[in-house]
């Protein structure tokens, strides 16, 4: 799948210490000091419009706990409810 790349360029002021850890980041990886600034720019901006992109484990306990509310209130049914022929009984 083919996409449009558009050439930008960013100025960024750096303290040393942090200036130094990304050269010896990319210099480890074998890329130019650009190539992995942008690399890491890729990786934290989100695919999608909102959100991070990331889910921690919190965010998936609270995901959890906002989807099952109200289940209590969800007739019980046996588990044999949920066979594959339940599903399609009406399928010949």
């Amino acid at each position: 799948m083919g996409g449009i790349y558009i050439e930008m360029t960013i100025q960024l002021e750096l303290d040393p210490a942090t200036e130094a850890r990304l050269n010896t980041e990319a210099a480890a990886r074998g890329l130019a000091l650009e190539e992995y600034a942008g690399l890491l720019l890729r990786k934290s901006v989100p695919d999608c419009a909102t959100g991070t992109g990331i889910l921690t484990p919190e965010d998936l306990r609270q995901m959890l706990r906002e989807i099952a509310q109200g289940s209590e209130k969800l007739p019980k049914l046996p588990t044999f409810a949920f066979d594959r022929a339940s599903f399609y009984e009406d399928r010949t």
